[in-house]
């Protein structure tokens, strides 16, 4: 089992200089692979893999003696994050979608870099890096399991964390309770149960917005390259920091929560990008994550034992759940009221059970539908 475990450093202002250096240097070679790939094929009709690309390094060491204060390993992981970059255009021409090209990398515009294997230790309180030295690190809970990989990511307000890629069989140790759920997201409601229960959305964009424009405004009214601008920069970064550090915790809160009180929970399919593109809604279907609430909740029940699944989504909002018709409603129409049947509930409590209905089919077809309540 593979987990991600993240922790904030506190590297010296010595130790700040060599790891933004070391951004810098990432980005270069970055750069110079996407053109090195670039130009071939531009040039020549010749397409340049990972293994070419990774073959430069040596020639790039002599014309830049500073990559050589970088880890080896990590640069050859930048090399194979432009390789993932072309799979994934391919991938994305291949199957007809919009696909834009990989693109060169600004001053600025690169993060985090990485030690894959080697090049790292860890020891009480203190995280040691090749070519950059011991670092204080914050363990906020201990790190159980081997270390695979370590990423070192800059934030935009100039704090740093460390993420372990660890290898572990310790599992998430909560009693199964027999139960099902499904469970309906939405922007009214963050998640309406199908067991009646539901989860008010916190709006945390929304609370913050008008602080934010304030210090927006104050930020597009000073002059490019000033230290007046950079700090006003600073203030926007922090509020959009506050605003994912809220929605990243509730989340977690919410996940791990549905994760102790059932054994199988069931979500909708949804096509969150073609959702986004109604710009009425796209401010307030950015700011519930749905996407992020799916991908924390299925590998939290992973850990557990338990069970994610994703159904089709269609006519779970128009479909009665107490008979099975159809009763056409706009989205405007908050309540469910069946004329064949007589049900009236909450629109989006109907939408529940008929998830955690179709959760159940899919398991059942499958072969494989445990002794769920």
């Amino acid at each position: 089992m593979l987990k991600v475990l993240r922790y904030r450093v506190y590297p010296t202002k010595a130790q700040k200089t060599t790891m933004n250096n070391t951004l810098e240097l990432c980005r270069w070679t970055y750069n110079e692979t996407l053109a090195l790939r670039k130009d071939a094929w531009e040039s020549e009709q010749k397409n340049i893999g990972y293994y070419d690309s990774k073959k430069m390094i040596p020639e790039w060491k002599k014309e830049k003696p500073e990559l050589k204060t970088v880890h080896s390993q990590v640069l050859q992981e930048v090399i194979k994050r432009v390789d993932l970059a072309f799979q994934a255009f391919f991938r994305r021409v291949k199957t007809g979608e919009k696909a834009g090209y990989p693109r060169f990398r600004g001053y600025g515009r690169y993060d985090s870099f990485t030690y894959t294997q080697s090049g790292f230790s860890l020891d009480s309180d203190r995280l040691t890096l090749s070519k950059i030295g011991d670092i204080k690190i914050k363990l906020h809970r201990p790190v159980e399991g081997e270390i695979k990989r370590l990423n070192v990511r800059k934030m935009p307000t100039g704090k740093w964390f460390v993420s372990f890629l660890v290898e572990t069989d310790t599992p998430l140790e909560l009693q199964k309770t027999g139960l099902s759920v499904g469970v309906d997201v939405g922007i009214k409601s963050f998640l309406t149960l199908s067991d009646g229960n539901y989860v008010p959305n916190p709006r945390f964009f929304v609370t913050e917005e008008k602080f934010l424009a304030k210090v927006q405004r104050k930020l597009s009214k000073l002059e490019k390259g000033t230290p007046e601008r950079a700090k006003a920069l600073k203030a926007v970064q922090r509020v959009h920091e506050r605003i994912s550090n809220k929605r990243e915790d509730f989340v977690q809160k919410v996940s791990l929560n549905l994760v102790r009180n059932y054994d199988l929970i069931t979500f909708e399919d949804l096509n969150i990008k073609g959702m986004i593109k109604n710009h009425k809604l796209a401010k307030h279907i950015a700011d519930v994550a749905w996407n992020k609430l799916v991908t924390i909740t299925s590998y939290k029940a992973e850990w557990a034992g338990k069970r994610v699944e994703l159904v089709n989504p269609c006519n779970t909002s128009q479909m009665c759940s107490g008979c099975g018709e159809i009763v056409k409603k706009e989205l405007s129409e908050r309540i469910h009221s069946c004329p064949y049947c007589g049900l009236t509930l909450d629109r989006d409590h109907n939408a529940a059970i008929n998830i955690m209905r179709l959760g159940l089919q899919s398991l059942q077809n499958s072969g494989r539908c445990p002794s769920l309540q």
